[in-house]
C-alpha cells in the first residue's frame, strides 16, 4: 500500500540551512563563545583548586547541611575519585553540571513564577515543557552539534534543555501552593504584588523550588555519559571509552564516580531543602 509521504525531513533541513544558520549563525558562534569561556573558567577554578581544599570544604559543607552520614560518604567520595586517577575528570563534569544548572535556574525559576501568576504564560509554556520532558535525549544532541559544535557548549545547552523543566514546573506549584489565607493576610496589610512575591509567596515556596532544583541537578547528571558522545570533558568520557572498548573496570571507574557525585549533591540539596523547611515551622 502506498502512503503519503510528508517531507518533514526535507522541510526541516531547507528551514536550518536555508535561514536558521545563515540568519542566525553569528549569534550562535557568539553564544558558543561566551558560553564556552564561562564552562572553561569554572573547569580551570574546579582543578586549579588543591583536591585537599575542595574535599575539606565540600565536607564541612555536607556535615552542617547534610548530616554526618553525609560528610562521610562524600569524604571517601572525593577519596575514591582521587586514588582512581579520576579527579580531574570529576572536576570537569562538576563544572558542566554546575554551569548547566545554573542556567536551568536562572531561566526556570522566573519562568516558574510567570506561569504561576498568568494563566496565559502558563497555557504556553505547559506543552514546551511536555515536550523537552518526553522527547528522547539524544535527540537534543542533533541541534546541539548543528548549532554550537562539539564540545562542552553543546552539552551545557543540550543538559540545559533536558533538566530545566522540574525547575519551572515546582516553582510554579510552590507559588500555587502558598494558602490563600495568608495572601488575603498580605493584601489586607496592603502589600504591593512585588512584595507579595517576594516576601510572601517566594519564601514560603522555597522547600519545592528547591526539589525542583535538586532535580534539575539529578537530571544534569544524567546526561553526563550521553553529552560525552558530543565532546563533554568529563567522567561521561571514561564511560564511554569503557563502552567502545568493551572495557567493564573502566566503565564501572567511571560510572561510579558519577554516582559519587550524583548521590553527595542530592544529599547536600535534600538537605538544605529540610533546613528551609524546619526555619518555615520555627517562625
Amino acid at each position: 500500500m502506498n502512503y503519503f509521504h510528508f517531507p518533514l525531513e526535507k522541510w526541516t533541513n531547507t528551514f536550518v540551512d536555508d535561514f536558521l544558520l545563515p540568519i542566525f549563525g553569528l549569534l550562535f558562534d557568539l553564544l558558543s563563545t561566551y558560553i564556552g569561556s564561562f564552562i572553561g573558567l569554572v573547569i580551570n577554578f574546579l582543578t586549579w583548586i588543591p583536591p585537599e581544599i575542595i574535599t575539606i570544604t565540600i565536607v564541612i559543607l555536607a556535615w552542617r547541611i547534610a548530616g554526618k552520614g553525609v560528610a562521610i560518604f562524600s569524604l571517601l567520595g572525593f577519596l575514591y575519585l582521587g586514588s582512581v586517577g579520576l579527579w580531574d575528570l570529576g572536576m570537569q563534569t562538576l563544572a558542566i553540571v554546575l554551569v548547566a544548572t545554573l542556567f536551568s535556574i536562572i531561566v526556570g525559576i522566573p519562568v516558574g513564577i510567570l506561569s504561576a501568576k498568568y494563566s496565559a504564560v502558563d497555557k504556553a509554556v505547559r506543552p514546551i515543557l511536555d515536550f523537552m520532558q518526553t522527547l528522547p535525549s539524544f535527540v537534543y544532541l542533533i541541534p546541539a552539534i548543528l548549532l554550537f559544535g562539539l564540545g562542552g557548549v553543546p552539552a551545557v545547552i543540550s543538559t540545559f534543555i533536558f533538566a530545566t523543566p522540574p525547575c519551572v514546573r515546582l516553582t510554579a506549584l510552590g507559588i500555587r501552593q502558598v494558602p490563600t489565607e495568608v495572601i488575603e493576610a498580605a493584601k489586607a496589610f496592603g502589600s504591593t504584588s512585588s512584595q507579595m512575591l517576594f516576601k510572601v509567596q517566594l519564601p514560603l515556596a522555597v522547600p519545592t523550588i528547591m526539589a525542583g532544583i535538586n532535580q534539575t541537578i539529578m537530571l544534569a547528571l544524567s546526561m553526563a555519559v550521553i553529552a560525552s558522545m558530543i565532546g563533554a570533558p568529563g567522567l561521561g568520557n571514561e564511560v564511554l571509552s569503557g563502552i567502545s572498548r568493551v572495557n567493564v573496570g573502566q566503565g564501572l571507574v567511571g560510572g561510579l564516580g558519577i554516582v559519587v557525585l550524583a548521590i553527595m549533591l542530592d544529599r547536600i540539596t535534600q538537605g538544605i531543602n529540610e533546613k528551609t523547611k524546619r526555619g518555615e515551622r520555627t517562625t
